[in-house]
């Protein structure tokens, strides 16, 4: 790897630098392709986002040429994020990944893009310039109902868990003493504010979902700036994802909740796939290799969890300048799960949490899932097909 002085800078999509304390936080996309070997953005994903884009409904895919075969793509243009809980794109799509050698198998390169947050993935998405993105359920859910059921589909689960509550020891030492506290949240509307402002109304305390003000004070801050502000007490506690979690903790910070707790079974979707549905409709054979990758990459993980580590924190490397110290990438690492189901049941809970919140409309989220590729790859492969529970394009 070249030296940090000549390493290439990435071009964030979105302005990363929002106040502590500010309501709705104001972010200007910028378009940019970004290599791997890049500076790291660690984030979490959101609601909020534009939905300009033209898909035409549901659709069935075709048949899908066999792994091997020439793509009816050469280039495919995939985003994620550099956070552990997008492991599988982390891992799959280095340049010695599964889901890059299924696509240059068929003559198809892949342009990735690492993003600083959600919304902007979808806005991303909705221009064209990504077809295949790992993101959270938050941005999914309203990518597609702002665009009617138009702009995405999900077609993949990735992981669950990796979300917790971390806070001052001194200042917190129950989840009743959370009441009158400062909570940072990664994003007005992302996932985890929304499981945070959930959880709140469930002790009956009250917070205004614009303002953050209430029983409890959310304060919405990008995550790569959440270690300083609980360093310099600008907060006493935090609701995020992994790894900012164990940064938390290797602060000084304990973990008070690991939201995994909250959920049946202790699974919740925390990363699906998406896709831009007009790619879908025209290169089905490409988001098949794509699943392809990620089921086999998927499978590697949880056959060797400790080599796979390894490869995330290479990529992580690559991303940001410097790997993660064990002390943050091993419990990271043990609190999540890649899987290939969606967990489509709990995405409905998730928009039911929004709901709730006062952060989204009572969502009609009919055709969201498209699972036909996936369940054709883990049929081949052997496995059971995934449900949608009755969310599945028609």
């Amino acid at each position: 790897m070249a030296p940090a002085a000549h390493r290439p800078e990435l071009p964030s999509y979105a302005d990363a630098r929002p106040r502590l304390g500010a309501g709705r936080i104001r972010r200007t996309a910028v378009t940019a392709v970004a290599a791997l070997a890049a500076t790291s953005l660690l984030a979490a994903c959101g609601y909020g986002s534009k939905s300009d884009d033209a898909g035409s409904g549901s659709t069935t895919p075709a048949a899908a040429v066999p792994s091997g075969k020439q793509l009816s793509a050469d280039n495919v243009k995939i985003g994620f994020f550099a956070n552990v809980t997008h492991a599988t794109a982390l891992v799959g799509l280095a340049k010695d990944g599964l889901i890059s050698k299924e696509l240059a198998a068929g003559g198809a390169k892949v342009t990735p893009s690492v993003f600083n947050a959600g919304p902007t993935e979808i806005e991303a998405l909705n221009a064209g310039s990504i077809d295949i993105g790992w993101i959270g359920p938050s941005p999914a859910i309203n990518g597609f109902v702002k665009s009617k059921g138009t702009s995405l589909r999900i077609i993949s689960g990735s992981a669950s868990g990796g979300v917790k509550l971390v806070v001052n020891p001194k200042k917190i030492k129950s989840l009743a003493d959370v009441k009158g506290k400062r909570i940072a949240t990664p994003q007005l509307g992302n996932t985890q504010d929304v499981a945070l402002l959930n959880w709140i109304s469930e002790q009956g305390w009250k917070v205004d979902p614009d303002s953050g003000k209430g029983d409890v004070s959310v304060f919405r801050t990008d995550n790569k700036i959440t270690p300083d502000a609980y360093k310099n007490g600008s907060i006493d506690g935090a609701w995020v994802p992994e790894p900012t979690a164990s940064k938390l903790v290797a602060e000084g910070a304990k973990v008070l909740l690991d939201e995994s707790t909250l959920w049946p079974d202790h699974k919740f979707v925390i990363t699906n796939v998406i896709v831009r549905e007009s790619f879908l409709k025209e290169h089905p054979d490409v988001v098949e290799a794509v699943l392809r990758g990620s089921v086999k990459t998927n499978a590697w993980i949880k056959a060797n969890p400790d080599a796979a580590k390894d490869a995330a924190n290479k990529q992580l490397e690559a991303l940001s300048g410097s790997a993660l110290p064990p002390a943050i990438i091993d419990p990271a690492w043990q609190s999540i799960e890649v899987l290939d189901d969606p967990l489509a049941a709990t995405l409905t809970t998730e928009a039911d949490h929004a709901v709730k919140a006062g952060l989204l409309q009572k969502p009609d989220l009919n055709g969201i899932y498209d699972l036909r590729l996936l369940n054709k790859v883990l049929t081949a492969d052997g496995s059971p097909e995934v449900s949608d529970a009755g969310l599945g394009a028609k």
